[in-house]
C-alpha cells in the first residue's frame, strides 16, 4: 500500500470515530431539550440508537471515494477486480463452471460490472460504490462477489439507479431488475417491458427520475419517452431525437446521441423536459457520436468522432467541440477544465486543451493502440488497460501524463471498467 493510500484509510477512520463522537453529543443535547409540557407529561423515554445516517449493512463507509478495475481476458475468459487503494487483485469466478468462455464486452453502471459472453450477460458485484445526496456524498466499500446472469449474450445496454437495473438487448427487448435484491447476492425474475403490457424497443432504456426513460419507442419515430416503472406511457417529449444511439447519465439529466446532435432530458418537480443540443454543422453517420465517456459527476463528455476526431460536449454550455486529434483508440475527459485524453492508434497517449485544441502532453503508453484498449478517468488519474503487456497504467493527467503507477495483473485486460462511481 503506498503512502498516500496509508493515509487515506487513516483519515477515514479518523473521521468515523469524530462522527460517532459528534453523534453522541447531538444526542445529548436534544434528550435536554425535551420538555414535559409544564409537569402534565412525564419525559418520554430515551428510544433506542437507531443505524447512522448513511450507514449500509455489510459495507464499510469511508471519507474518499474507493476505486476499483473490473479487468476482463476476452480469451480466456478470466476476470479479476484490482483494488486501486490496496492494489490487491481478487480473482472473481463468474459462473459456475469458473470459465466465461471468453468476454465479449464489459458495461458498468458505477458498482456492478455486467460481463458479455457468447451465452450470457453476467453481474459482478464490485464491491464499491457511491451514494449522492445531492449536497453530500457517501463512500463504500464491500466484499467482491459474482451474482449471476440478467441477460442473454445479445446485451447491448445496461442503466441502474438506486432500486432498478435495466438490461437492454439488441433484439429489442428490455428487462427491469429490484437493485436491492442484486445488492444481496441474488438475481431476481426480473420483468420484461413487454409483460405489462407495454411496446419493445430498439434502443436502450434508462431509468431516471423514478421514471424509465426510453428512446427509439417504435418503428419509425423518433421521440424519447417518458414512461413509469411499470413500463407504462407517461409522455412523449416534444423534441425529436432521430436515430437515437449513445446514452450518458449526468447531473444535469440524460444525454441521447441523435443524428443531428444530443438531446438533454431533464427533471424538475416531477416535470419533464428535452432540449436538443446540435453540432452546429451537417455531420455524416460515421461521425456522429455514439459511445459518451466522461468522469462521473462531470458533465464534459467525450465521443469519438469518426477515425481521426474527438467531440467534446459540453452539457452545461450546451456545446460541441471537434478536436483533430488523428487515429484514435479512446478518449475520455474529467472535464471542468481538465484536459481531453486521447490514446492513439500508435500507443500515444495526448493530452489536449479544450478551449485551444491544442495538445499540451504526450506520453509513449503502449507499443501499439491495442484496438479494446480504454482510458478511465476519475476525480484524479486515469486508468489505461494494455492487453498485450498483461498491465494496467495509473496516469497522473495533471502533471503532464506522469506514469503514477504500473499494475501487472498476470491476465491479459482486454476490457476494462472502473467502478467505486
Amino acid at each position: 500500500m503506498t503512502p498516500r493510500n496509508t493515509h487515506q484509510i487513516r483519515h477515514a477512520k479518523v473521521l468515523s470515530r469524530a462522527a460517532v463522537l459528534v453523534g453522541a453529543g447531538l444526542l445529548v443535547g436534544l434528550t435536554g431539550c425535551q420538555s414535559d409540557s409544564g409537569g402534565q407529561r412525564p419525559a418520554a423515554k430515551p428510544r433506542p440508537s437507531s443505524a447512522p445516517h448513511g450507514y449500509v449493512e455489510g459495507a464499510e463507509e469511508s471519507s474518499e471515494q474507493q476505486s476499483r478495475l473490473v479487468l476482463a481476458d476476452a480469451g480466456t475468459g478470466t476476470v479479476g477486480v484490482l483494488d486501486l487503494t490496496t492494489e490487491d487483485i481478487t480473482p472473481v469466478n463468474v459462473t459456475p463452471s469458473k470459465r466465461t468462455g471468453g468476454v465479449r464486452g464489459l458495461r458498468t453502471d458505477g458498482r456492478f460490472a455486467y460481463l458479455r459472453t457468447d451465452d450470457a450477460t453476467y453481474a459482478v458485484d464490485s464491491g464499491t460504490w457511491t451514494v449522492d445526496h445531492g449536497d453530500h456524498v457517501h463512500y463504500y466499500r464491500a466484499p467482491i462477489r459474482p451474482v449471476g446472469p440478467v441477460g442473454g449474450p445479445g446485451t447491448a445496454q445496461v442503466h441502474s439507479d438506486q432500486s432498478v437495473t435495466a438490461v437492454s438487448s439488441v433484439k429489442g427487448d428490455t428487462r427491469l431488475f429490484d437493485r436491492k435484491k442484486l445488492e444481496e447476492g441474488t438475481v431476481p425474475r426480473g420483468r420484461s417491458l413487454s409483460d405489462a403490457g407495454a411496446v419493445a424497443v430498439a434502443g436502450a432504456v434508462v431509468p431516471y427520475a423514478e421514471h424509465l426513460l426510453v428512446a427509439s419507442a417504435g418503428a419509425g419515430r423518433d421521440t424519447v419517452e417518458v414512461r413509469d416503472r411499470d413500463g407504462a406511457p407517461v409522455a412523449a417529449l416534444d423534441e425529436p431525437c432521430a436515430s437515437a444511439r449513445g446514452e450518458a447519465v449526468t447531473r444535469r439529466g440524460v444525454v441521447f446521441g441523435c443524428a443531428d446532435g444530443a438531446l438533454l432530458v431533464s427533471e424538475d418537480k416531477g416535470t419533464f423536459s428535452a432540449t436538443k443540443i446540435p453540432y452546429g454543422r451537417a455531420v455524416g453517420a460515421g461521425e456522429r457520436a455514439v459511445d459518451f465517456r466522461h468522469r462521473a459527476g462531470s458533465t464534459t463528455l467525450a465521443a469519438k468522432a469518426g477515425d481521426d476526431a474527438v467531440w467534446v460536449l459540453d452539457v452545461t454550455d450546451r456545446t460541441w467541440t471537434r478536436i483533430g486529434t488523428g487515429p484514435v483508440v479512446a478518449a475520455n475527459t474529467p472535464g471542468e477544465g481538465g484536459p481531453l485524453l486521447v490514446l492513439g492508434e500508435d500507443g500515444v497517449l495526448s493530452a489536449y486543451d479544450i478551449a485551444t485544441k491544442k495538445r499540451t502532453a504526450r506520453t509513449d503508453l503502449l507499443t501499439k493502440g491495442t484496438a479494446s484498449a480504454v482510458v478511465e478517468v476519475d476525480i484524479s488519474r486515469a486508468y489505461v488497460n494494455d492487453a498485450d503487456a498483461r498491465k494496467v497504467y495509473e496516469i497522473d493527467y495533471n502533471d503532464g501524463l506522469r506514469l503514477a503507477r504500473t499494475f501487472p495483473v498476470g491476465f491479459a485486460p482486454t476490457h476494462m471498467v472502473e467502478t467505486g462511481r
